[in-house]
Parts: C-alpha cells; sequence; structure tokens
C-alpha cells in the first residue's frame, strides 16, 4: 500500500496554498488559482497520461507528443458529482496509428483516478491524430 498526502492552508475564505512533496498550487477562485474539479479534472488528465505512457513504452509506440483536453459536466442535485467527463487525447506525430488504441484504453483500465472517476460519471475518451510534432 503506498502513501499519498498534501497539505492545504487556506485563510477563512477558498483561498489558499496546496503544499506536495514535489510542488505547490495556489488554490482559490482568483487569477493565477486553482478550484477543485479544476485539480481534479487535472488529475485524472495527469494519471490517465501516465499510465498511458508506461503502456506505450512497452508496446514500442513511437509518438512526439500528446494534448489531452477534458471537459466535465457536473449534476444538478447536491452533491453536484460529476455526472459525464469527454477526454479529447491528441496524439501529435505518431509514427502510425496502430497500437495507440488499444494503448488508450488500457490507460483508462489502469489509471486509479480514471477508474474512482467513472464510479460516479461517465468517462468518454475520444482518440485523435495530428502529423503535426511541433508544440
Amino acid at each position: 500500500m503506498s502513501k499519498v498526502s498534501v497539505s492545504i492552508h487556506f485563510t477563512n475564505e477558498l483561498d489558499g496554498v496546496m503544499q506536495t512533496k514535489h510542488s505547490q498550487v495556489q488554490i482559490g477562485q482568483e487569477e493565477g488559482q486553482l478550484v477543485p474539479y479544476d485539480m481534479m479534472l487535472g488529475a485524472l488528465g495527469a494519471c490517465y497520461y501516465a499510465t498511458f505512457i508506461d503502456i506505450a513504452k512497452k508496446m514500442r509506440l513511437e509518438y512526439q507528443r500528446a494534448t489531452i483536453d477534458i471537459h466535465g459536466i457536473k449534476r444538478e442535485e447536491i452533491p453536484t458529482t460529476l455526472k459525464e467527463v469527454s477526454m479529447i487525447f491528441t496524439i501529435f506525430g505518431a509514427a502510425e496509428e496502430k497500437g495507440f488504441e488499444r494503448a488508450s484504453s488500457l490507460a483508462a483500465k489502469y489509471c486509479s483516478v480514471h477508474e474512482t472517476i467513472s464510479r460516479v460519471a461517465d468517462i468518454k475518451i475520444e482518440l485523435k491524430f495530428s502529423p503535426d510534432a511541433e508544440g
């Protein structure tokens, strides 16, 4: 079992700093700060991509870079959990497209954040390819 932890220090408003072992992030509703759902969707994308990288390396898939655009729709009823999440996963500069669909599917299956969020929301992933390897 691996332990994960963060420390968050707030004022008496939604204004704070989350400190982790690796970095810190500003939390709040002002410019340069993240709100909770920003962090959750960001965690989903980062976990999914980290898992994808491991799978792509094992499958010897070659590409230059990737982007993930994530959008969520929250329920109206309280608690306003996520209802739907759409992820547009774009691969740039792939040597060939073969194998990426499987790697994407496996990344979703083995990403723990994806698995957690999928318990309350329907997550759809659209895989796209772009020959443009510049970023």
